[in-house]
């Protein structure tokens, strides 16, 4: 009965993939002694004054329907925070909170591609982009990051051959998750200038855009175009503040789509919880500190875990230029998901294996470094252990 009624659902719902990041965290989540560097998160909770402004609105008794679009409070201290960090003027106007990031790539998508349509994307890649194309009737075209002695790195070369008469966009998700890929202005002018050549929408994921390494945030497409150009900015605030379990994050568009865009969020979500969003308002006005924080810890960690695998002589990796992740291949280890659940069942150590990455990522490794110092250090002494078997 169970395989009839599965039968009759419809063939997008049925071939949606299994994440293999939820894969391996189902199989060991609850292990005793366990260090879960395997999602994308880190160990610190939501931060007080985040949690007080959101506990204050609910005290206030704020619990009902409330603006698609987002308040006006919220949607004004984006622009804000979009000023002072881009050195630009922006409009409340420009911005639309959404019930999560992955909620506002899915709204992107639905605005831009239908069926039989094909968007370019970058790989290896966080695996939710490419599994939500293809359940909104759209082809993921993938084309493969580099990976050399600078790192990993995009050949430009490589967009022409990916391009067909189908192609609608380019989803451009930098600093990257997995690899940390960062792509500098040169680059993302590249990408710009192709794009626009072929008329096509660049959907910009810039979720890890102060999770740059090297000093400041991370280049951007807002510092090259111009406010009609044909860009949709997906983004969360789950990264920066720590807020992954709130689920709300905001897209950034021409005024002029906005309407559009509050119809997708009404026959949808119908809006964000007016509570929520004050936690929000709260994290975009005083949370600079804390990203500070995060960013300074993530960078000696980063240093840490590089450091000690690098000494195994068994490890092929970059240290990533931003997000916080380490992506690795081990030298020997050809199935990285077989791999992935015999380090954790072996060592209590969570990693997410590389298969789930798709082309160019199944023979490596992603180890989230967003924790504190001791849990690296210990997961390091874990996995060098391991390999020096």
């Amino acid at each position: 009965m169970a395989r009839i009624l599965f039968d009759e659902l419809a063939e997008r719902a049925k071939q949606a993939p299994e994440s293999g990041i939820v894969e391996i965290l189902n199989h060991a989540r609850l292990r005793e002694g366990l260090i879960p560097l395997w999602v994308g998160e880190g160990d610190l909770p939501t931060p007080d004054f985040i949690r007080q402004a959101g506990m204050q609105a609910l005290d206030n008794g704020e619990t009902f329907y409330t603006y698609q679009r987002g308040i006006p409070e919220l949607r004004q201290a984006l622009a804000r925070y979009h000023s002072k960090h881009f050195s630009k003027t922006f409009e409340p106007e420009e911005f639309l909170v959404t019930g999560s990031g992955m909620q506002s790539i899915q709204l992107a998508l639905q605005a831009i591609a239908g069926n039989g349509d094909e968007i370019i994307y970058f790989t290896p890649a966080w695996p939710n982009f490419a599994a939500a194309t293809e359940i909104a009737g759209a082809k993921p075209v993938p084309v493969e990051l580099d990976f050399g002695a600078n790192g990993w790195c995009l050949d430009l070369e490589k967009l022409p051959t990916a391009l067909t008469p189908k192609t609608k966009a380019i989803f451009v998700n930098t600093p990257s998750n997995p690899t940390g890929w960062t792509a500098d202005v040169a680059t993302l002018q590249s990408i710009f200038d192709f794009a626009k050549a072929n008329d096509l929408w660049i959907i910009a994921d810039e979720i890890y855009t102060h999770f740059h390494f090297s000093g400041g945030r991370a280049p951007s497409f807002m510092d090259i175009m111009q406010p009609d150009d044909k860009i949709l900015f997906v983004n969360s605030f789950s990264k920066n503040w720590a807020m992954t379990g709130w689920r709300i994050g905001w897209i950034k568009t021409h005024p002029s789509l906005a309407p559009m865009f509050e119809n997708l969020i009404q026959y949808s979500t119908s809006g964000v919880a007016q509570f929520m969003q004050k936690g929000a308002l709260a994290a975009l006005d005083h949370g600079d500190d804390f990203i500070k924080m995060q960013v300074d810890r993530a960078r000696t960690a980063r240093d840490l875990i590089c450091d000690r695998l690098l000494k195994t002589g068994r490890v092929k990796l970059s240290p990533p230029q931003g997000a916080f992740y380490l992506f690795f291949e081990v030298d020997g280890i050809t199935d990285t998901r077989a791999a992935a659940m015999q380090i954790v069942d072996e060592t209590g150590v969570g990693l997410a294996p590389g298969t789930a990455f798709g082309p160019g990522g199944a023979s490596g490794f992603r180890l989230c470094f967003n924790r504190k110092i001791s849990d690296i250090e210990e997961a390091g002494d874990r996995l060098v252990k391991w390999l020096s078997k």
